[in-house]
C-alpha cells in the first residue's frame, strides 16, 4: 500500500525521472491533472494523469500511472517503470500545472481578491497523485527560488516563523490562464457567492481580456449589479468588449440612470446601437434621462421608485411591497400620487409598519412633500438633504408630477466621483 507523500510541483518540475534499471530516462517539464468532471465534487477532478517528459530534444506527454514520487529526507526521486504516451484527446481532457496554474492569479474567495500561484502542493495517495492545494504564501516563493530551507534556519534562531498561506485545490478559481478555454472543474461559479463590490475590485485588479471574459461567464442579474460597481473606465471597457445583445441584456437589468451614466460615456453611434437593442420600455427611460444636461437633477435620478394612491389602504400597499419585493434604495422614501401621476404626498417604512392595517395611505402620508424639479441645478441636492434630513428626495416636472427620485447614496457616489476626478487632474 502506498504511503501518504507530499511534496511540491517546484520540487518536481526539472527532476530526472530515472528507470527500473536506474538510468535516467529524462526530465520533467509540467504535470497534467484531469480536467473534465464526471460528477460534482469528483475528487478525480484533481487527480494527476500525466506528465510532460523531455526525452533527448523531444518533449511528449505519457500517462503518470507508471510514474513513481518518492521523497526522502526533504529529497525527491521519481522513478518509472514504463513509458506509455497519452493520446491528443487525453492530454487535450486535462490541465497543466506549471503552464496554466503557476504564476497565474486566482481568487482567494475567503480574503475576496486576487492573488498568485507561487507553487502547488502535491499529495501521493493510494488511490493516486493530486493536486491538494495551492501555495500563495511568502514561502512557496522563496522555495521556488531554492532559499526556503536557508531563510527559515535564519529566522528559526529568532523564533520567527515565516507563515504558510494554502488556498485548498477546491476553492480554486483560477482566471489568467494562458489558454482561457482551460477551466477548473467548478468554472467562475464560486465567484457568485461573492459580493458585487468584491466581484468588482477583483475585475479591476484583471487584465482587460480575462475581466470580460469572467464578467462574461456572470448571469445578468449578478452581471448588472458588479457594472454599477466599477469605476467608469473598466465600465466602459466591459460595455465596448461585450457583443451588443449581451450588453443591452446586462444594461436592461441596470437602474435606468446607473444605464444613462454609463451610455452617456460611450460614442453616440455604440450608445445608439445599444439602445435600439434594449426592450422599448428601458430605452425609453434610458432616454429620456440622457436629455438632461449633466449639471441637472434629472440627470442623476433614478426612476426606479414607487408609488401608490391615497386611498390604498397600508395592508394592500404591504402586499403590493411583498410581491414587488423591491430594492432597498425604493424603500427609503414612499410616494402618494393623484391622477396623471401629481405627487401630493409621502410616507416611509416605519409609517407602514407601525399603522393599523385597514388604515388608508393619505392618513398616513405626509402632505406637501419637499421635492426637487428636474430641471434645478444638482446644487440645490445637498442643501434639501442636509436641511430635512432625506434619504431620498422625489422629483417633479413643473406640472408637479412625478418623474422620479434622487437617492442620497447616489449623491454620495457623484461627489466622491468628483473629487477623484480633481486628484487626478492636479
Amino acid at each position: 500500500m502506498t504511503s501518504l507523500t507530499t511534496f511540491y510541483l517546484s520540487g518536481i518540475i526539472g527532476k530526472e525521472a530515472f528507470g527500473a534499471d536506474g538510468d535516467a530516462i529524462g526530465i520533467i517539464r509540467d504535470m497534467l491533472i484531469n480536467a473534465v468532471p464526471s460528477g460534482q465534487n469528483d475528487p478525480n477532478q484533481q487527480l494527476v494523469i500525466g506528465v510532460r517528459l523531455k526525452i533527448n530534444k523531444e518533449t511528449r506527454f505519457y500517462s503518470f500511472n507508471t510514474f513513481r514520487v518518492v521523497k526522502a529526507r526533504e529529497v525527491i526521486n521519481v522513478t518509472c517503470t514504463d513509458l506509455n504516451e497519452l493520446s491528443s484527446e487525453e492530454v487535450g481532457n486535462g490541465l497543466l500545472l506549471k503552464e496554466n496554474i503557476l504564476d497565474k492569479q486566482i481568487v482567494d474567495l475567503n480574503g475576496r481578491k486576487l492573488v498568485r500561484v507561487n507553487d502547488v502542493r502535491l499529495a501521493t495517495l493510494p488511490a493516486g497523485t493530486f493536486a491538494i492545494a495551492v501555495d500563495i504564501g511568502i514561502e512557496g516563493l522563496l522555495r521556488r527560488i531554492g532559499i526556503s530551507m536557508p531563510i527559515k534556519k535564519v529566522l528559526s534562531l529568532f523564533k520567527i516563523s515565516i507563515p504558510a498561506k494554502f488556498i485548498l485545490w477546491d476553492d480554486v478559481q483560477a482566471i489568467d490562464f494562458s489558454n482561457l478555454n482551460i477551466k477548473l472543474s467548478k468554472s467562475y461559479a464560486k465567484l457568485h457567492t461573492l459580493h458585487p463590490s468584491d466581484l468588482a475590485d477583483i475585475l479591476e485588479d484583471l487584465g482587460k481580456k480575462s475581466s470580460t471574459s469572467v464578467f462574461s461567464a456572470l448571469d445578468e442579474e449578478k452581471a448588472a449589479d458588479v457594472l454599477e460597481e466599477l469605476e467608469t473606465h473598466t465600465q466602459i471597457h466591459i460595455i465596448e468588449s461585450l457583443p451588443v445583445n449581451k450588453a443591452a441584456d446586462v444594461l436592461e437589468k441596470m437602474p435606468a440612470d446607473e444605464a444613462a451614466d454609463i451610455l452617456d460615456e460611450l460614442e453616440d453611434d455604440k450608445a445608439e446601437l445599444l439602445l435600439k437593442e434594449m426592450e422599448a420600455e428601458s430605452s425609453q427611460e434610458v432616454r429620456e434621462l440622457l436629455e438632461y444636461a449633466d449639471n441637472l437633477v434629472g440627470s442623476i435620478m433614478t426612476t426606479d421608485y414607487l408609488s401608490f394612491t391615497g386611498t390604498k389602504t397600508v395592508e394592500e400597499v404591504l402586499r403590493e411591497l411583498r410581491i414587488k419585493k423591491p430594492e432597498s434604495s425604493e424603500l427609503y422614501n414612499l410616494f402618494v400620487v393623484e391622477k396623471d401621476d401629481k405627487l401630493i404626498g409621502t410616507f416611509n417604512l416605519r409609517d407602514l409598519v407601525v399603522a393599523e392595517p385597514s388604515t388608508t395611505i393619505n392618513q398616513i402620508m405626509k402632505s406637501e412633500p419637499v421635492s426637487l424639479y428636474d430641471d434645478q441645478k444638482t446644487t440645490a441636492i445637498a442643501e434639501i438633504v442636509s436641511k430635512y434630513n432625506l434619504l431620498a428626495v422625489p422629483v417633479i416636472d413643473q406640472n408637479d408630477q412625478l418623474q422620479g427620485m434622487v437617492v442620497v447614496d447616489d449623491v454620495v457616489e457623484d461627489l466622491i466621483s468628483e473629487r477623484r476626478t480633481k486628484k487626478r487632474r492636479n
